[in-house]
């Protein structure tokens, strides 16, 4: 029987990119994310190119209850969730004491305590199986303090971070395996504006690396590795006015 993946903020960027990378897996899908007109495109095109089943719903990971709803619905429908990918996030934030606390509030609402949610509600279902893959999708960024609009994003990539080794420590002696991913730059939708970085590689590329990297079940990985394994290892101990550059 084919196995199912739940992912989150799977309607663009990286969610719909390992969608369609997992697909032509043959694995079987449950996407959500807020824009249920693209979760129907994808689903349409996923089924239609692959002959898989995909099951879409509408979801905003702010509404707390509605995760617990929607997973739960997923699994019933499906029988049984294999992984679930919590991927939904803002890439929003500005410089801290600018008078934009709102905005950088709910970057660390949606970024934190929505993943918070998503991991809930994901560890239910695995214990109830006793069975499940959990896979958190951090950031680079969470390695060190950022400056100037990455402070806030940065930090609540980093709680994601902590709060997955917590999850993984909890869980070490029983079948559910926990990874955290720390992708690099990749150039999304959702990103497609901003100033060209260092190292970055497009959508379809990031997205193939990520999908092969969660196969293999990580603790935890920087995605691509190279060069952002060796870069995390020194952006730990660098000098901050050296660890700006990178922002």
């Amino acid at each position: 029987m084919a196995k199912t993946i739940l992912i989150t903020g799977a309607s663009s960027g990286l969610g719909a990119g390992m969608a369609r990378e997992f697909a032509k897996k043959g694995y079987n899908l449950a996407i959500c994310a807020r824009r249920q007109e693209r979760l129907d495109a994808l689903k349409q095109e996923l089924e239609s190119q692959f002959g898989i089943k995909v099951i879409a719903k509408t979801l905003d990971v702010t509404h707390y209850d509605d995760v617990f709803t929607v997973f739960k619905a997923f699994q019933a429908e499906f029988g049984h969730l294999d992984r679930i990918i919590v991927n939904a996030g803002v890439g929003e934030g500005r410089r801290i004491g600018k008078g934009n606390f709102a905005i950088n509030r709910a970057t660390a609402e949606t970024n934190f305590i929505s993943a918070l949610a998503q991991c809930e509600a994901a560890v239910e279902i695995f214990r109830a199986q006793d069975a499940g893959h959990l896979v958190v999708i951090s950031s680079m960024s969470a390695v060190r303090g950022l400056p100037k609009h990455l402070s806030t994003y940065a930090a609540s990539k980093a709680g994601v971070a902590h709060l997955a080794e917590g999850i993984r420590a909890e869980l070490l002696n029983t079948p559910i395996k926990v990874s955290t991913i720390f992708p690099g730059y990749i150039r999304t939708e959702l990103n497609e504006g901003a100033k060209k970085l260092p190292f970055e590689v497009d959508e379809k590329t990031g997205c193939k690396i990520l999908v092969k990297t969660i196969e293999s079940e990580p603790v935890k990985a920087y995605v691509p590795k190279w060069p952002w394994l060796p870069l995390g290892l020194a952006m730990k101990v660098l000098p901050l006015r050296i660890v700006n550059k990178l922002s």
